[in-house]
């Protein structure tokens, strides 16, 4: 399986997904496209019979500077078969097409994925530009790709184009499947989504992937090649009712400290499971409380490290550090998402204190029980016991 690993720019943790919802629809609405319109962001349609088209680039210098720009609002994604690279190579790039009219029209940073709505059944239009960077021509095979998170963090992925599509990425199709591009060229192709009639309502992610056919050696003695793509997100909502639904499963609490209280730290690791089990890809927030035995609270924050967003149908396991946990105490960890909440309780002991007071109370116990024995005064021996038997009164004889 190919994974995909956006880059965005700072924000929470580092990641700064832009909002694909339009304003005044915080519950996920309308993405910004009418139903069946198959336009994006910017309004704009393209016929999906139209041949690719291509156009010179006059320095790469200029055409890097629209590239980072369109990176950095996390225009463009990149996968591998091994470790994740970074979302642009310098090579090539793929992004919504701009808008014929020069100047009048989104651009690459106006529109840095695909967002599309429409109904069941109905056939949406648009254009995929993908750019050579380099100056050596090269080709590329480009398809249409389901997108899931990761299990371990909850990133952004989509599948290789050797795994099986079971959702938009088998509704995705692109005027050409195989594309050589002349270096420091762009190319349109047009491609269409065609929803089926049993679409289920809600959102669809997934990607228009452009994979270099060509194939890098790894470095190392071991034989494995690497492929690398580069890929623009498509957000399609199916129209209908919508539902927002995110748990929190699985909730478990590890301790570690010292065995000795108040030689070294004492942390806690909370793991959980985040799963959307709703039709809507949603932006967890979720809160994180603790409190001991008698009530008082030892944590109350906001957890940090959470996916930007998590899609329908998807789950991740994620982990939560806890420093300075207590070294003593019953606590009882709640974690808090916008309909749902879970807590477990976990002890918190020092085994060695407590294993020498037992120790300890033990030993006193066994003194005490000694020392309450009877005990035998010194010099003196003691009594014979008596015999049984029958007495005989003695005398004389008559």
């Amino acid at each position: 399986m190919t994974r995909v690993v956006g880059r965005r720019s700072a924000g929470r943790n580092g990641w700064a997904q832009p909002d694909h919802r339009p304003a005044g629809d915080p519950g996920g609405g309308s993405r910004g496209a009418a139903p069946g319109s198959g336009k994006g962001r910017g309004g704009e349609s393209a016929a999906g019979t139209e041949p690719p088209t291509t156009r010179r680039h006059p320095t790469l210098r200029a055409y890097a500077a629209v590239l980072t720009a369109a990176l950095l609002l996390g225009a463009a994604t990149s996968l591998s078969t091994g470790t994740a690279a970074a979302a642009d190579n310098g090579r090539w790039s793929v992004f919504p097409a701009p808008a014929k009219a020069a100047g009048k029209g989104p651009t690459a940073q106006q529109r840095p994925f695909f967002t599309l709505e429409g109904a069941p059944g109905t056939t949406l239009k648009d254009k995929v530009s993908v750019s050579n960077l380099s100056s050596t021509p090269m080709t590329f095979k480009l398809y249409g790709a389901d997108a899931y998170n990761t299990p371990r963090d909850g990133g952004f992925a989509v599948r290789g184009i050797d795994d099986p599509e079971k959702d938009i990425g088998t509704w995705v199709t692109l005027a050409r499947s195989t594309l050589t591009i002349p270096a420091r060229t762009r190319a349109d192709i047009p491609f269409t989504v065609t929803i089926p009639e049993n679409a289920t309502p809600g959102d669809h992610p997934g990607a228009i992937v452009a994979l270099d056919t060509h194939t890098d050696p790894a470095k190392g003695s071991v034989a494995v090649g690497v492929r690398r793509a580069v890929g623009a997100r498509v957000y399609l909502r199916v129209s209908g009712p919508t539902l927002s639904a995110l748990s929190i499963e699985n909730v478990h609490v590890s301790h570690g400290q010292p065995l000795v209280p108040g030689t070294g730290a004492s942390t806690a690791t909370i793991r959980y499971t985040l799963v959307n089990r709703g039709n809507v890809s949603v932006s967890p927030r979720i809160g994180l409380t603790a409190k001991g035995l008698f009530g008082r609270t030892l944590l109350d924050r906001s957890i940090k490290a959470l996916p930007q967003e998590l899609l329908p149908g998807q789950k991740a396991e994620l982990t939560e550090k806890w420093a300075d946990a207590p070294q003593f105490d019953r606590v009882t960890v709640r974690l808090t998402a916008a309909d749902d909440t879970t807590r477990t309780t976990y002890t918190a002991i020092p085994w060695l204190p407590v294993g020498l007071a037992l120790a300890a109370i033990a030993g006193l116990v066994l003194w005490l029980v000694r020392r309450r024995r009877p005990r035998r005064p010194s010099g003196r021996p003691a009594p014979e016991p008596a015999k049984a038997g029958i007495a005989v009164a003695a005398g004389r004889p008559r």
